[in-house]
């Protein structure tokens, strides 16, 4: 930044997330006072520790006056907050559109600029909700009267990865069968750090007001090609066979995906990802091109993102975590269903060690329903690692107890106790997999 430049004070709203991050430190580097704010203050102090930080749902930030308190002494807002679909507490209209608009009308008051990332594809007569809300938030923003730029990133790329992205490593991470849907979706991409550095521009004000770019590479890719880039760029072995899934599969897993996002769970392979697809991630890069330079094709985003071993094991990560929590949700729900359906022997064992009869089947009922209690837990994504540790917790009482109340289970040729070991193991593993951002 220029010693002419005097350092803004501009607040980043969802600032932990993957764009997000890369532009509140971008803005710091770059000698501007940044103060973030998102709905998740845990992922922010992981992710921004020494950056000041605002807890606040925009979602709920629907009016003028809402807006106000956070707009002291700032000079811009950077908005890097969205969602992909309703569900799991989310309103895309009141994230997408109304909390902007509110955000527009307060900034002008203020004379505040608003730098707003948006998507590539937003149309207001889009049937997609993510881009017609999106579309809806641009057009009150322009209308508010508040100095405003806006951005349209492609698919977005990044050292981390997360959605999108999160799922194209995970797709790259599958030895030697390559499975594919919608393999010819075409879709332009730019690094993470373009749409900082486009960013940076906004807020010192090099960018013309009520300006829209789209940020993207000067071609498109096919998702095909993109995947097996990403294969390359992480050290994976090209793959040997590729499966295009049916076009039920897909639908069908779009349903799964929304089913689960009803939980908590923020797949991306919810059916807004597909309809997305299915339009093309595609961008016109020329108004940008013409204002700054043309930004970088994927195999040179793919060269500065410097993917190592650390980003290899994200990626296998990523690919096991869902079977993980599946194994874990299958074996404790059986478990507990087992010693209800075979209450009389199994607590047998206790009767044998001299517990009484109703004492030992009002034993086995009970853990039986704590087995079940955290597998349902388990499945609630707001829960799940807590679960997980609760998993541990039984685990270790049923190893302690066991061993003091009925010592030969450990010479069972079934090997209930042993098995007990590795259920722990993976509960702890499942733990740690499921860590958000």
């Amino acid at each position: 930044m220029g010693s002419e430049v005097m350092p803004r004070r501009i607040l980043v709203l969802g600032a932990y997330g993957l764009i997000g991050a890369e532009v509140a430190q971008t803005l710091v580097a770059k000698g501007h006072i940044v103060h973030a704010a998102g709905r998740d203050a845990q992922a922010a102090a992981r992710r921004l520790p020494t950056m000041p930080f605002t807890q606040l749902d925009m979602a709920t930030l629907t009016k003028p006056d809402d807006w106000h308190r956070h707009l002291q002494n700032t000079d811009c807002v950077v908005n890097c907050a969205g969602a992909l679909q309703d569900g799991g507490g989310t309103d895309l209209e009141a994230l997408h559109h109304h909390a902007l608009a509110a955000l527009g009308q307060a900034a002008e008051k203020h004379g505040i600029l608003v730098v707003q990332i948006s998507a590539i594809g937003a149309e207001l007569d889009t049937p997609i909700q993510f881009l017609s809300s999106k579309a809806r938030g641009e057009a009150a923003l322009l209308a508010s009267g508040s100095k405003a730029v806006i951005f349209r990133p492609g698919l977005v790329l990044a050292q981390g990865a997360y959605g999108g992205t999160g799922l194209i490593r995970m797709l790259a991470a599958v030895p030697v069968l390559q499975p594919l849907a919608l393999p010819n979706a075409r879709m332009q991409s730019v690094a993470a750090g373009d749409v900082a550095t486009a960013v940076a521009m906004a807020v010192v004000g090099e960018l013309p007001d009520g300006s829209t770019y789209d940020l993207v590479e000067q071609s498109p890719q096919t998702l095909k090609d993109i995947i097996a880039g990403h294969r390359a760029a992480l050290g994976f072995a090209p793959a040997r066979w590729h499966w295009t899934a049916p076009e039920w599969m897909l639908g069908l897993t779009g349903w799964g995906a929304d089913t689960l996002g009803k939980l908590g769970w923020r797949s991306p392979l919810r059916s807004t990802a597909t309809q997305v697809l299915r339009q093309d991630v595609t961008g016109d890069p020329a108004p940008w091109s013409a204002q700054s330079a043309p930004l970088p094709a994927l195999p040179q985003i793919l060269q500065t993102l410097h993917l190592g071993p650390e980003h290899r094991l994200q990626a296998r990560m990523a690919l096991l975590m869902p079977l993980c929590v599946a194994i874990l949700a299958v074996f404790w729900f059986t478990s507990g269903l087992f010693g209800l359906i075979s209450l009389a022997n199994a607590a047998a064992h206790l009767e044998t060690a001299g517990w009484g009869s109703g004492a030992a089947r009002a034993s086995v009922v009970f853990w039986s329903l704590v087995d079940i209690g955290l597998a349902a837990a388990l499945l609630w994504r707001p829960w799940a690692q807590k679960a997980c540790l609760g998993m541990v917790a039984v685990s270790a009482i049923y190893l302690g107890l066991g061993s003091l109340i009925t010592p030969g289970m450990w010479l069972d040729p079934l090997g209930p106790m042993v098995k007990i070991g590795p259920a722990i193991g993976l509960a702890l593993v499942t733990w740690a997999l499921l860590e958000e951002r």
